[in-house]
């Protein structure tokens, strides 16, 4: 076999593993129970961006950390929009994110784009917020507000 021959059948496999690779990751996500589905369908309808003119300016960083990563796989607004408020909701979203082939997503970009949902929720989703720890255990309850605390501590202004 001469090498024209053996780097046209590597180009060939090649293209054949992305396709195929590219289908499991079509079918996957058209196999989402159709629950799922609809709640996604309903958090991507919303608006797609947030105005971050009046947080402040490592959040806003973050912002630009999570508008660039999270637009690679997925529209903005289906985490804009979601129903996930508290600091553990949003760790365990980012985790699964991360851990997604392709993601490209570092332990560092992770903290940011958690920082800026964290603070972002406890600002504008802050009525969901309050719903959802009003029927939280007194310890977790605590343990939301410190990590809220933690983030706010770190980026405003004293």
């Amino acid at each position: 076999m001469n090498m024209n021959t053996k780097c046209t059948l590597f180009l060939l496999g090649t293209a054949a593993l992305t396709l195929t690779w590219a289908g499991v990751a079509r079918v996957t996500a058209q196999e989402l129970d159709p629950e799922t589905k609809a709640r996604v369908e309903r958090f991507e309808k919303g608006p797609a961006t947030i105005d971050v003119s009046k947080y402040p300016d490592g959040i806003k960083d973050n912002y630009e950390v999570f508008s660039t990563k999270c637009a690679q796989c997925h529209k903005l607004s289906r985490p804009i929009n979601s129903d996930y408020a508290r600091p553990d909701e949003w760790s365990r979203y980012i985790k699964r994110m991360m851990n997604k082939p392709g993601s490209g997503i570092s332990s560092t970009e992770g903290k940011k784009i958690y920082e800026f949902l964290t603070y972002d929720s406890s600002i504008r989703k802050k009525a969901m917020l309050d719903e959802k720890l009003a029927k939280a255990t007194p310890e977790d309850k605590a343990a939301v507000e410190t990590k809220i605390k933690e983030v706010h501590d770190k980026y405003d202004k004293k």
